[in-house]
This record gives structure tokens, C-alpha cells and sequence, in this order.
């Protein structure tokens, strides 16, 4: 082979561990000369004295720099494109959030330091609370939990408390065959039996089936609305009286909140306890961006419950606020408490974020966010219908659900199709799901998306659409611009490959 036909383009370039790079004496920084007298080591640390190097790579500074710069190149990101993720609301991360977020007070601010020196943190986590509060109807709240399976979890714990308190903690809790997959696993880590709930033609909770499976064994239902559909329930006050009726109560997964924050409050249509998501509905950055938060807000006859410690506000203790002249502290003497959940207070650096983005939209800026992703939704429905399946006529909220009944016609799955969106240059939508949808395409664009980002997407899905109507085989083998093409996912599952190797190639 000639020496051009090994060159490779640095984004498709193998790239080693920084170990497998490493070679002894290279180093990407020189310290200055000592200017403090040598101290023995070993004397020094006795037992935890180290005999062995650490054997951390050696490298020099371009070295480093080209690797992860390399590594970079590799990953998708919301500043490159949109993500069509359906149920996921990966919406743009204002930098303005990272601002305040680093502004040094908050920053630098540590867990144990005196509630007397963290009262500005602590007005912030306070005025985050009421802004959750007043946006979901609801009359208090947890920011403790660390994202929204987490959240379910701690609300779950406030209902099988609340049923023991009143001497029975019931069996069972009723989840919907449109759920997310957390549902059920959280209702099981509780100690609860799981019973599906089967949804109607419209794809939301059929009533009489519901009043026929709730019962006094029955603690809660464990409702997503809109649904993984993108489906709003329509007749969610029925559904609270026919769960209140039988002493059962009515828990709301609030990760699709994006399609009713300013517009509706699920506090106002019965839900007694619920989850929001800070890292989808309030633009915290997701996944290895940053830790997630997962706040649970409730009504007041949860507050007992609440996991400790909950921030209390002192009347009279004369501090520097002159306007209220009151003081917040974390109050821990709880005795229905069902404990601590979270280690501290949650992820404050993520409700800095949060509070960020509540401010600087304000009320009708929130519920302007909530009209366009739900009207990004419809544009992109509306523009793909005649080509994809619509397994659900009910109108859409902020995510559409297609199937790929059509193109399975011609041996292609949704999987192939959003293996070649890849090559068209956007991240795949959620494959797949929610399982009712045979061969589901979940598409959800978010109020980020431009019109001209709409169009290059929706232009994308109808080419692939002719695609595979001349060329099934294309599709059938995409990707085909990326440095790894089509895997064998099973010997994938299997058989990891953990570790690059010169003869993986």
C-alpha cells in the first residue's frame, strides 16, 4: 500500500489509551525548582507510604492535546445539531446558565460550611423551590433527588408512607403500558406488586378499565402525562376521582413537563405527588454534561414525609435580610421523615442552572418555550405523516410517534432508519419506544429547533423514505460516514471489545 493510502482523516483515527501513548521521561509541564526544604516522604506518610510509582501515562503537551481533542471530534453534541430524541428534552443549555452557575460565591460554596455563611445559596435553593411550586400547582417540595428515576423513587417512598400511616401500605400500584421503563422498577424496589394498565384506542388510560383494577389494595397510579405518546390525557380529573375515591393516590412522571410548563398545572388536575426533570423541562445539561436532578414536589399532606433535611425559614432571627427579617436553615427533626436520599442537599450547581433559566425566561417566557416545542412537534408530524406511520390519531403534544410499519414492508426497521440519520448528519431519535408502538420512530425536537433545523431534518426522513422504497440495501447497511460502520449488536452484547487493540482493527 502506498504511504497515501494509509493516511486517515483525524476524526476517524483509531485512538489509543493515554497509557498505550505513554513513554517514560515525556512530560507536558516543568515545575518550578523547589523552594521549601525536601521532607522524607516515607517518614512523613508511614502506612500509606506508596512503595510503587501511581504509573499514571507520561506524555507531552501536544500529546494530551491532540487526544482529547481527537476524542472530541467523536461525540455528538447539542451544539452541533439537534437531538430528535423523543421522551429524553434535550434542549439547548444557555451559556448564561454556566455563567451564574460558576459566579465565584455559588461556586465555591461547600456543603458544610455554617448556614449563617450559606444563607445566599440557600435563598437560591429557596427561590427555586417556589418557582417548582408555583410552575407545578403543587404546595411544597425535595430537590434532593439526583435525576427523574431517583425522583420517582423518593415519591413513591412519600406515598408507601403516607399509606402506613394511615395503617396499611396497600399492595399494589397500577402503571400504564405507555410508561416509562423506570415506573415499574421503582414501584418493585418499594415493595410494590406492578399491574399494567392497558391504554384505550387514543392511546391514553381507558376509565373503565381503570375502575375496575383500582381498589383498597391499590396505593397509587403511576401516570406520565403527556404520555411516552406525546398523548395528553385528556380526562385526567376522572382518573384522580376514580383514584382518590378508593383511598388511592395519583403520582405524575413529570419528564415531558416541556409540553405543559405555563400552560397547565398538574397540581390543579388532581395529581397528589410528582417528579420533575431539571436536566429536560428546565435546560440543565444531561448525561456526561452534568449530574442530573430530579426535584419531587407534593401536596401538603406528603410534607410530613418529605426525605430530611427541608429548608425552614426562621421568623425574627435579625439577619441581613431587613425585608423579612428571617433566616433559612435545614431543619432535620422530622420524625415521618422517610430519611435522607441524597447525600447533603441535591445537586446545587444544577439548581443554579434551573433558577437561571426560570429567571431569565419569566412566566411568559416558560410558557412561549412550551407553545414552540409542542408546535415543533406538529410541524414535523404534519411534514412526515403522508411518508410514516401514525399508529395514534390523537393530536400530538411535544413528541410525535411514528412506526416504520410501512418501510418494514421493504425488510427495513426503525433501527436502520435511524442508522442512516446519522449519515445525513443528526443524532438518531429513540428507537423503538414505547413499546406499544411496534417499530417505533419517537421523534421530539424541543422549542431549540429553528425552522431551517426543522426542514433539514424533515428533508432528511423523506429522502430516507424514497431511499428505501429504490434502495433498501443502503439503508439496510447505514451508517456509512461514521469511523465505525454497522456492528453486530448482539456479538456486541455479548462480547464487548473494552479495550482498543492493534489487531481489533
Amino acid at each position: 500500500m502506498s504511504s497515501l493510502g494509509k493516511v486517515r482523516p483525524h476524526q476517524t483515527q483509531n485512538e489509543g489509551l493515554v497509557f498505550e501513548k505513554s513513554a517514560p521521561g515525556k512530560r507536558g509541564y516543568k515545575l518550578p525548582p523547589l523552594d521549601v526544604p525536601e521532607v522524607d516522604a516515607k517518614a512523613a506518610l508511614g502506612s500509606a507510604y506508596r512503595e510503587e510509582k501511581a504509573g499514571l501515562p507520561e506524555l507531552s503537551e501536544i500529546e494530551i492535546i491532540r487526544h482529547f481533542t481527537r476524542l472530541s471530534t467523536w461525540n455528538y453534541a447539542i451544539d452541533l445539531g439537534m437531538y430528535p430524541l423523543g421522551s429524553c428534552t434535550m434542549k439547548y443549555n444557555p451559556r448564561v446558565n454556566e455563567f451564574v452557575a460558576r459566579i465565584e460565591g455559588l461556586a465555591d460554596a461547600h456543603p458544610y460550611r455554617p448556614e449563617s455563611l450559606a444563607q445566599g445559596v440557600l435563598e437560591v435553593i429557596d427561590l427555586l423551590q417556589r418557582c417548582l411550586i408555583e410552575i407545578t400547582g403543587m404546595d411544597t417540595i425535595t430537590l434532593q433527588p439526583a435525576a427523574g428515576a431517583h425522583g420517582e423513587f423518593t415519591g413513591i417512598l412519600l406515598v408507601r408512607a403516607w399509606h402506613e400511616s394511615r395503617g396499611n401500605a396497600r399492595r399494589k400500584i397500577l402503571i400504564p403500558d405507555s410508561a416509562h421503563g423506570t415506573n415499574p422498577a421503582t414501584a418493585a424496589i418499594c415493595g410494590y406488586q406492578v399491574e399494567n394498565l392497558k391504554s384505550n384506542a387514543q392511546g391514553g388510560i381507558d376509565l373503565e378499565a381503570l375502575e375496575r383494577q383500582v381498589d383498597e389494595d391499590t396505593a397509587a397510579l403511576m401516570l406520565t402525562n403527556p404520555s411516552t405518546l406525546g398523548v395528553f390525557e385528556n380526562e385526567i380529573h376522572k382518573i384522580a376521582d376514580i383514584l382518590h375515591a378508593k383511598g388511592a393516590l395519583l403520582y405524575m412522571d413529570g419528564a415531558n413537563m416541556n409540553a405543559l410548563v405555563g400552560k397547565v398545572r398538574p397540581g390543579d388536575f388532581g395529581v397528589d405527588v410528582m417528579h420533575l426533570n431539571l436536566h429536560k423541562t428546565f435546560s440543565t445539561p444531561h448525561g456526561g454534561g452534568g449530574p442530573g436532578s430530579g426535584p419531587v414536589a407534593c401536596k401538603k399532606f406528603l410534607e410530613p414525609f418529605l426525605p430530611t433535611p427541608v429548608l425552614t425559614r426562621e421568623q425574627g432571627s435579625g439577619n441581613r435580610d431587613q425585608k423579612t427579617n428571617s433566616e433559612l436553615h435545614w431543619e432535620y427533626d422530622r420524625p415521618q421523615s422517610v430519611g435522607r436520599v441524597r447525600a447533603f442537599y441535591g445537586n446545587t450547581g444544577m439548581f443554579i442552572r434551573a433558577l437561571a433559566y426560570i429567571l431569565a425566561n419569566g412566566p411568559d417566557g416558560l410558557r412561549q418555550t412550551t407553545e414552540d416545542a409542542v408546535l415543533n412537534a406538529n410541524y414535523i408530524r404534519k411534514n412526515l405523516e403522508d411518508l410514516y406511520e401514525l399508529p395514534y390519531k390523537t393530536p400530538s403534544m411535544h413528541e410525535v410517534v411514528f412506526s416504520d410499519k410501512r418501510q418494514a414492508v421493504k425488510g427495513v426497521k426503525t433501527g436502520d432508519i435511524a442508522k442512516r440519520l446519522i449519515d445525513y448528519g443528526f443524532h438518531p431519535y429513540t428507537v423503538s419506544f414505547p413499546l406499544i408502538v411496534h417499530g417505533a420512530l419517537m421523534i421530539e425536537p424541543t422549542e431549540s429547533e429553528s425552522l431551517e433545523e426543522l426542514d433539514l431534518f424533515i428533508d432528511a426522513m423523506r429522502s430516507i423514505a424514497k431511499e428505501v422504497e429504490e434502495t433498501p440495501d443502503l439503508v439496510k447497511s447505514a451508517p456509512h460516514s461514521t469511523r465505525v460502520s454497522r456492528l453486530d449488536e448482539v456479538q456486541a452484547a455479548r462480547k464487548p471489545i473494552l479495550r482498543w487493540r492493534p489487531e481489533a482493527k
